[in-house]
């Protein structure tokens, strides 16, 4: 998939400000910039706390193992169903697997009101399986002879392990089994909390009389790996790099010390890293006091600070929070000729979180010479009407910092978990992205390349050994894919059992 979107516009003359505001963009610029060698201190600080991760429970990167074992070839074949729960919307996903690399897939969407989300967790089993029952009529699926084996992502916090009191259950049970520890995003079904999704949901199936199993219980970033797996077999790792981040990559079975979970169908495993939150210690991620203005402001203080630095939920205020210590010190929307400059009481800049990221990938995109893409930016959503040329060089400029720094410091969870793995030269190993960071934001990709480079020296060309590539829809394709695994995983466990 080629992917075509506008490059960054380096601002290449200075700032041609005074020298108060030439002092304060070099300081700055010192603060987010990130040398080579402290790069790599960085990467190694991550490889460090993927190991303590692998080995012991309760590490600040948890390294969960997934129960998602051995690799997909991109020739499977068959009908698989998706789920994905997490907000106003249903999504059921039927995806056809056509073997190749090639798929094929069908969706529906359905709202789910206020009333569902607040309700009896049965009563919203029942409607998810009505809608899944209806899609299933509409595709002439409902009399299916086989069981259609179906990936629900359900995206709340869950304890996902064996589950070995389950009448029948073995090791393959443990990728379709949770406890739901509490509820996000406006949920508060009761009935729920402390029980197994799957389970709840399984029988709301049975009693319509569906021909659904639910064969796995998937987190989006491992869907993503998945997703991009298929049509890339060599894949090995995925990541989320949108409004939040995460990663996740195949781990050898040996290496994973912490595991109590008996023997596994395949000597692999995708290991969830949750790697948001790496360096939660601020041991040794580059912290400025923007940062931490963000981080004490959050919902969760003093938690996901890696996330905070590389996400696209908190790119924008990042840049803002420097933008309003500028006004705070009359660097930009200062006096003017000994007069007051209305501007520096901007209210709309002043808002929490206003300042969005996407507002900073418009800015990046600015070629011109006199800057007007970004003159637009401030009038529409700011109402600054006024802004002089070297007050929009250093609002390029403070982009341009964030969001550089951002790329780099992913790049640097990309080479940690690339070294860990001993990834070959000549092989290489590709890696599966999703999110609008990734994909829209200018440049990115290139200044995680940039990093790369500096990070991975012994590869000659980085580019074609570390193959970064978009990974769509990890919570719909992804999922389906990861109940084809399941289903491939049930098929050795029960050859094993016979054996």
């Amino acid at each position: 998939m080629v992917r075509r979107i506008s490059e960054a516009v380096p601002l290449t003359c200075g700032i041609g400000g005074t020298p108060e505001q030439e002092a304060y963009i070099e300081k700055i610029t010192r603060q987010f910039s990130i040398p080579p060698d402290y790069l790599k201190k960085i990467r190694d600080h991550f490889m460090s706390e993927m190991t303590k991760g692998l080995n012991n429970e309760g590490q600040t990167v948890a390294m969960i193992p997934s129960y998602v074992e051995g690799r997909l070839t991109g020739q499977e074949k068959g009908n698989f169903l998706a789920l994905d729960l997490g907000g106003t919307n249903l999504r059921v996903v039927l995806v056809t697997l056509e073997g190749e690399g090639k798929y094929k897939t069908k969706y529906s969407k359905s709202r789910v009101t206020e009333e569902l989300k607040t309700g009896p967790m049965r009563q919203l089993c029942d409607y998810i399986a009505e809608c899944v029952d209806d899609f299933l009529t509409q595709e002439g699926l409902s009399n299916s002879e086989e069981p259609l084996h179906l990936g629900y992502t359900f995206s709340f916090p869950v304890l996902q392990s064996k589950a070995s009191n389950f009448p029948g259950a073995n090791q393959l049970r443990s990728i379709n089994r949770g406890i739901l520890k509490s509820w996000t995003k406006g949920f508060n079904c009761s009935g729920a909390v402390g029980k197994d999704p799957v389970m709840l949901l399984q029988d709301a199936l049975l009693r319509k009389n569906l021909p659904v199993k639910v064969s796995a219980l998937v987190n989006d970033t491992v869907g993503t790996l998945l997703s991009h797996a298929y049509r890339n077999p060599k894949t090995t790792v995925g990541m989320i790099l949108g409004t939040g981040s995460n990663g996740a990559y195949i781990e050898q079975m040996s290496k994973i010390g912490k595991w109590k979970g008996g023997e596994t169908t395949s000597s692999e495993m995708i290991i969830n890293m949750e790697c948001g939150a790496f360096d939660n210690e601020r041991l040794v991620l580059p912290v400025t006091q923007f940062d931490n203005k963000v981080d004490r402001q959050s919902i969760n203080p003093n938690s996901q600070i890696f996330e905070k630095m590389i996400s696209g939920m908190y790119l924008g205020e990042i840049a803002r929070n420097v933008l309003a210590d500028m006004m705070d010190r009359e660097i930009l929307f200062g006096p003017s000729n000994g007069k007051f400059n209305e501007q520096s009481w901007c209210k709309e800049l002043s808002a929490h979180y206003a300042f969005e990221t996407a507002f900073m990938s418009e800015i990046e995109k600015d070629g011109s010479s006199d800057l007007s893409g970004i003159k637009n930016v401030l009038d529409l959503n700011f109402n600054l009407s006024n802004v002089t040329i070297v007050e929009r060089r250093m609002i390029k400029r403070v982009c341009e910092l964030v969001g550089t720094r951002a790329a780099h410091l992913a790049a640097a969870s990309i080479a940690a978990v690339v070294n860990h793995c001993g990834v070959e030269e000549d092989e290489g190993t590709d890696v599966g992205i999703d999110g609008s960071l990734y994909e829209f934001y200018p440049s990115f990709e290139d200044r995680i390349y940039d990093a790369l480079q500096i990070l991975l020296p012994e590869y000659k060309d980085v580019r074609k050994t570390i193959r970064l590539g978009l990974a769509k829809d990890g919570s719909g394709v992804g999922a389906a894919l990861t109940a084809c695994v399941a289903a491939a995983m049930e098929n050795r466990d029960n050859m094993a059992t016979t054996a």
